[in-house]
């Protein structure tokens, strides 16, 4: 039985016409089973963020399959595929992208509001306790750290129960102390709630909280470390620096 939340099967991806065309993937196949945590690393423009776009549907690849709770994105239109982010996606970016006029309480349950959907009392609760702000809900962000912003943002990801939460640099803009704040509440989202996360990471010790990290260069996986530490993931890291470099220029 596949357990896979999320399967890229041969994904290929490019920018621009036939004469300036970019490859940013190039033919990548790899499963996220569920209630893992997975990095994503590699060089700067290795395809990291294609790859994210791709795998989350918010972008559509030139060829190649993505499955994502078990629905075949290429056979959705704009509309369902709207839905199926909207429902079972969740979304944590460097920047909190909070509403600033509305309460931690109302930017949790904004998913909820634009699918139509009534906010469960009990799983407000839940999830508000789960991130630590119980007791700050009726605040508005511009009231809270940056930490606390960001728990905020993870909570409403996980307001709609996703089957997989997408994270993009999501400790980027935080102190090293909030940033493990931040990372062991995502941890215990995989541990203890069973959740599936794929982020995308510069940072060899974001990455450390991971089950794997697999790593990118010049659009293609080059390879994977399991249980990895911050040590291990730098030294991978200093060596598809120089792969890339060698092989295709990359920035």
């Amino acid at each position: 039985m596949n357990t896979d939340v999320v399967r890229l099967t041969e994904v290929r991806k490019t920018y621009g016409g036939r004469r300036n065309s970019v490859i940013a993937l190039d033919g990548v196949t790899i499963g996220f089973p569920r209630a893992t945590f997975t990095a994503v690393m590699g060089p700067s423009g290795s395809g990291k963020s294609t790859f994210l776009h791709c795998a989350a549907g918010l972008d559509r690849p030139s060829s190649g399959s993505v499955l994502l709770a078990e629905q075949e994105l290429s056979t959705l239109s704009e509309v369902d595929l709207t839905k199926l982010r909207r429902e079972r996606v969740g979304f944590v970016f460097q920047a909190f992208n909070l509403m600033p006029a509305f309460s931690v309480q109302d930017n949790v349950t904004l998913p909820l509001r634009l699918a139509g959907k009534r906010a469960d009392r009990d799983a407000v609760e839940r999830v508000l306790t789960q991130v630590g702000l119980s007791d700050r809900r009726r605040h508005l962000p511009g009231e809270l750290s940056g930490g606390q912003q960001q728990r905020v943002a993870i909570a409403r990801a996980l307001i709609t129960r996703p089957a997989v939460l997408f994270a993009d640099e999501p400790t980027g803009a935080l102190d090293t102390r909030t940033a493990r704040e931040v990372l062991n509440l995502l941890r215990a989202s995989v541990d203890q709630a069973g959740q599936t996360i794929v982020m995308v990471t510069h940072d060899p010790v974001a990455a450390s909280y991971a089950d794997r990290v697999v790593f990118l260069a010049d659009g293609r996986l080059v390879g994977e470390l399991r249980n990895p530490t911050a040590e291990a993931v730098a030294e991978r890291m200093t060596h598809l620096g120089a792969w890339a470099d060698e092989q295709a220029g990359v920035r």
